[in-house]
């Protein structure tokens, strides 16, 4: 089979090689797909920058998820998934024509349902999911802010938070994507080149405070959308885009961890105040059956019109260099998916 290696840190065209490898064998609780598609999120970027910790040694096969059809299924995987069309998470190893993953890391697709969408459903719309409805509660009226509100997670978690009536704000770093922000019936969108979004919300909320925010950036924005809190405020964290496009190796690392700063326990019960991390890896690992089931109701949702993936581009295998520029440099709105 062909597979996409990542060999070295760099840009894409210096990263990426395709090679011919052998096509894995699946372990007792693994399907084996061959892939029609894959996604591509900003957590790749970061591993082919060398900045993401969990990336394998190289030369190594990095991707989350893949649309395809199960050609084989392990002997401990219950019922019979062979010939069946499926969304799955992957633990690396995505970028390539066969992948094997854990059954629990897969949901049924209809024939019909767009692949381009589909690959959404996985880490993306799994990992807003975790965010929006397994940390914490959200009710009517509540004030949200969505960071990269035009990316993946931000359209998810944007779908969510206004199906449960929430009144929310979310940041984008374009006109077109602020209008885009708009049409998804976003009540502030705020462009963040153009103005400080603290100083922005801060305006429109006049005495009042967020309940929560979904921050994919950590950095300096951390610290920030901790004033933006009020009591009760749940700040949830799952990403560090802002380290990308700098310089400086482990010294730039050092400061935008400096610029997140550091929060006491205490400080957190004196303002009844919230932190939650989220890494949809780790919880994939220690808690497979959880993650099972938000990736489940992810794709029945979906299937019934709830939430609706939007597709920011659909690219050839030859183009994939292409594609990692364009979601590197954010002017991208939506997921991103390869074919082979």
């Amino acid at each position: 089979m062909k597979a996409v290696y990542l060999k070295k840190f760099g840009t894409p065209d210096e990263a990426f090689e395709i090679r011919e490898t052998a096509k894995p064998e699946p372990k007792p609780v693994q399907l084996l797909i061959k892939v029609q598609s894959f996604g591509l999120n900003f957590a790749d970027v970061l591993a082919r920058k060398g900045l993401y910790p969990e990336t394998p040694d190289r030369p190594c096969i990095i991707g989350y998820e893949v649309v395809g059809t199960v050609e084989k299924q392990g002997s401990e995987v219950p019922g019979n998934m062979v010939g069946k069309r499926v969304v799955a998470m992957t633990r690396f190893g995505g970028y390539a024509e066969f992948v094997a993953t854990d059954y629990r890391a897969a949901a049924v697709l209809p024939a019909d349902y767009p692949a381009e969408k589909a690959v959404a459903l996985a880490t993306q719309y799994t990992t807003a999911y975790v965010c929006a409805q397994e940390s914490m509660n959200l009710y009517p009226g509540d004030r949200v802010l969505v960071h990269a509100g035009a990316g993946g997670v931000g359209i998810a978690l944007i779908q969510m938070t206004l199906a449960k009536g929430c009144e929310v704000f979310a940041t984008a770093g374009s006109q077109e994507k602020v209008d885009f922000l708009r049409k998804l019936g976003v009540q502030h969108p705020v462009n963040y080149r153009k103005e400080d979004y603290g100083e922005a919300i801060r305006k429109i909320l006049g005495p009042n405070r967020l309940d929560a925010t979904f921050n994919s950036l950590s950095g300096k924005s951390v610290p920030k959308d901790m004033k933006l809190l009020g009591s009760g405020g749940k700040l949830v964290i799952f990403g560090a885009a802002s380290r990308v496009g700098k310089s400086g190796g482990i010294f730039s690392s050092l400061a935008m961890l400096l610029q997140t700063g550091f929060v006491s326990p205490i400080s957190l019960i004196m303002r009844s105040k919230s932190v939650i991390g989220i890494n949809i890896l780790k919880l994939s690992d220690y808690k497979p059956q959880l993650v099972a089931a938000c990736l489940k109701e992810v794709v029945k949702q979906a299937e019934a019109g709830k939430l609706d993936p939007v597709v920011g581009g659909h690219y050839s295998i030859d183009r994939l260099n292409e594609a990692h520029s364009a979601l590197e440099n954010r002017g991208t709105i939506g997921k991103l998916s390869v074919s082979w």
